[in-house]
């Protein structure tokens, strides 16, 4: 969502490429027995241990390995996977198990949702029967032997994730028991009873996370024991926050239960003054999430070894969210045309569209923002990251990095759309998450944002994010990721330019208040909506926020724009409008306050348009234009109604609409417009419609005849007959004025007729 970088992701050059036949299951990895060996010939021991391979004692002090026992021997920068469940596994590999040798019988993972490990961990919610843990914290498991544990036996865990599992990638690890491990692994013993040995393990804080495979190796002077790999003592790993030397670590109890484990939320959207909310069902804990979220991860291709950052974590689920350049989750749509897939408001929560990816391998159909938001939510909440989703109001989306928005105008102020390529949207939705960023300076941990809808591409991927919110704040948009895109959306001022009789363009106006009026997120513990604007920046109009804007500018690809800002900026401008209510009339008052010491004249050029959520706007339906003369420290507003009332003399205009509920098409159609005291007979034909086409008529008629009137239309063709609509109009007389008119005195009253079918054809 920036300009050219420097770099180009680390996953850019390897994104994964859809099966023919999608496959919901990964693909079986295969066996690393006959990996070549590596290590200088040192054993499985002397490697995992240091007290096996220092040098006042040499590795074979246990007596030589059984025969056969290297000949299909471990590497040292990824082990051989065990056996499949069922299979017999010792040094030499003929499967016999020789007298005196330690032999693991069972492994008790202590993995039921009511067990220690799960209650302790907080994953007793996730609808699995396997151990699920969080890195950074200790959790317990018993290994049942087939003689008593003897001190001068030896045990070590293993546990292996990936194709090719290497040490030096955290992909292989070791854990020697008793002995100590690298980075955080140890385990211990806690308690031995006959033939069980209770153990603690402990997870790094830094470990990557996934689903690994497990088994266990001992070695006593009998020869090396390997238990079979069994798929139900497979462990998931997740992220931590409640472990203080986890990067996603969160120092508040309230925080994490409703940023981590709250399985519903709150999700905000409409206008900063008429705002809607809905309830979303995260579902993190549901069976299969889990699975379908690692999924993501193999999806992109990312790699293993970068599966312990949550910054590398959080930017490719950004990009994965979504279906563009790599098959993602999501297909966003925003044409309103939905009949091949989901209208985007259809959806009440994650789950169903995670599990149908997982199950599918097929992007799912339909997203808009809100529903990239909620899937993203649920996805890093499911991980082990605080996350929230969170609502910007006037949120704007700025195509060409200026970090500001640009209206452009010509001589007589008419837009100019071949230029406005940047938009403001009614509401936008993405996430914050919560992490430290050891990638960037101090003072920049916290809140992060991230956003998978697809608006712009960062190094090439449509992806953003993870930003942080202090840098947006602040202005600083070299950080990454993504910041100045993310700055635009909140804090960006509209320029509107006008051109100039040589071509070139001038700045007549700068809005500073237009941009990111309001952010809210769901409150924690309750429903209630919380302002978060103040975290993303500084008090509109204030000396800190003014610095913040000018900086991200100067920075953008318009750094000098408020250089040649005209300072004389004397007459400030608002435009009011009440809340707007569907089938009733509006009004837009224009208020004009002269802040100078001399008279002004000025030129207003009024026009009106309907505007999506998204920012697009659909062609001008009125327009008019005033000049008004203001005294030094005078006020003026001027008010143009909307659907207001039509005047005897003054011409009116009426938008016919119709949408062909036929999947064929209507010939020789035909328009009649009636109305007593507004309009004669009028015959329109427009020939033919095609199959389930809208169509829409524009008309003008001057009322001869005050008081409430009633206009009719109606269509008929071959194919469909009895379609009419009807709308109310209420006339007032000559006399009557008070409103915004252009020079000609028309009204420009504009009511729409909906046409609806009464009858077959």
């Amino acid at each position: 969502m920036e300009g050219p970088r420097s770099d180009v992701g680390r996953w850019g050059g390897n994104p994964w490429q859809p099966p023919t036949t999608p496959s919901p299951e990964p693909e079986p990895e295969p066996d690393r027995r006959s990996r070549s060996r590596r290590g200088g010939g040192r054993s499985f021991w002397a490697r995992c241990c240091g007290c096996c391979s220092c040098g006042n004692r040499a590795d074979d002090d246990w007596g030589p390995e059984p025969s056969g026992s290297r000949s299909r021997g471990s590497s040292s920068r990824g082990g051989r996977r065990p056996e499949s469940r069922g299979s017999t596994v010792n040094a030499a590999g003929d499967g016999i198990i020789r007298e005196g040798m330690l032999v693991v019988t069972g492994v008790d993972l202590l993995c039921s949702r009511s067990d220690q490990n799960r209650r302790e961990h907080h994953t007793d919610e996730f609808e699995y029967d396997d151990l699920i843990v969080r890195r950074g914290q200790p959790f317990h498991m018993v290994l049942s032997l087939n003689r008593e544990y003897e001190s001068s036996d030896r045990i070590a865990l293993e546990l292996l994730i990936g194709n090719n599992p290497e040490v030096g990638k955290g992909t292989h690890v070791i854990i020697p028991v008793g002995r100590g491990g690298s980075d955080g692994w140890k385990a211990q013993v806690t308690k031995t009873s006959g033939h069980n040995v209770n153990l603690r393990v402990h997870t790094s804080p830094n470990a990557i996370i996934g689903k690994f495979q497990f088994t266990v190796r001992t070695r006593s002077e009998a020869g090396e024991f390997q238990l079979p790999f069994d798929p139900r003592n497979e462990i998931y790993i997740l992220f931590n926050p409640w472990c203080p030397e986890d990067l996603v670590y969160v120092d508040h109890e309230d925080w994490r239960q409703e940023y981590v484990l709250n399985e519903s939320g709150r999700i905000y959207y409409g206008t900063e003054a008429q705002i809607g909310e809905r309830t979303w069902n995260y579902g993190q804990f549901d069976h299969g999430v889990l699975d379908a979220c690692l999924y993501i991860l193999d999806r992109r291709g990312m790699p293993y070894g970068g599966r312990g950052d949550p910054v590398s974590v959080c930017r490719v689920i950004s990009a994965m969210v979504n279906s563009l350049d790599d098959n993602g989750v999501l297909i966003g749509n925003w044409t309103g045309d939905y009949s091949r897939g989901t209208n985007p408001s259809a959806w009440v929560g994650s789950v169903e569209i995670l599990l149908s990816y997982l199950r599918t391998g097929y992007s799912v159909p339909y997203g808009q923002c809100w529903v990239f938001a909620g899937v993203t939510t649920t996805v890093l909440r499911c991980l082990g990251l605080a996350t929230r989703t969170v609502t910007n109001f006037n949120s704007a989306h700025d195509t060409d990095t200026s970090l500001t928005m640009d209206i452009y105008f010509d001589e007589n102020m008419k837009p100019l759309e071949h230029l406005n390529h940047d938009s403001v949207w009614n509401f936008h939705v993405w996430n914050d998450c919560w992490m430290k960023r050891p990638d960037l300076p101090s003072g920049f941990d916290g809140w992060q944002v991230v956003d998978a809808t697809p608006q712009e591409t960062s190094s090439g991927i449509f992806c953003c994010g993870p930003c942080s919110v202090e840098s947006i704040k602040n202005g600083l948009v070299y950080m990454k990721y993504d910041t100045p895109f993310i700055f635009a959306e909140v804090n960006s001022d509209k320029v509107y330019w006008q051109r100039q009789d040589d071509g070139s363009f001038k700045i007549v106006y700068v809005e500073e208040k237009a941009i990111g009026t309001l952010i809210v997120t769901k409150a924690i513990s309750s429903n209630m909506r919380e302002d978060i604007t103040h975290i993303y920046k500084h008090p509109e109009g204030s000396e800190a926020e003014r610095k913040a804007v000018e900086k991200a500018a100067a920075h953008g690809s318009k750094p000098n724009v408020y250089a040649t800002r005209d300072s004389a900026e004397d007459v400030a401008m608002q435009v009011e409008a009440q809340d707007a209510v569907m089938g009733q009339d509006l009004a837009v008052c224009v208020v004009l306050t002269n802040r100078g010491s001399s008279r002004r004249t000025v030129k207003l050029h009024l026009y009106l348009s309907v505007t999506y959520y998204t920012g697009v706007t659909g062609p001008t339906f009125k327009e008019t234009k005033k000049e008004v003369a203001l005294a030094p420290g005078a006020s003026d507003s001027v008010t143009m109604p909307l659907l207001g009332a039509a005047v005897v003399g003054q011409e009116c205009e009426v938008q016919i609409v119709f949408k062909n509920p036929l999947p064929i098409t209507l010939t020789n159609v035909v328009f009649r417009l009636e109305g007593s005291g507004l309009q004669r007979p009028k015959v329109l034909n427009v020939g033919d419609i095609g199959g389930n086409e809208t169509v829409t008529l524009r008309q003008t008629f001057v009322p001869v005849r005050p008081g409430p009137r009633q206009l009719i239309a109606s269509l008929d063709s071959p194919q469909l007959s009895q379609v009419h609509g009807v709308i109310q109009v209420d006339v007032a007389p000559a006399s009557g004025g008070g409103v915004f008119s252009d020079a000609g005195g028309d009204s420009h009253l504009e009511e729409s007729i909906p046409m609806a079918s009464r009858g077959g054809a």
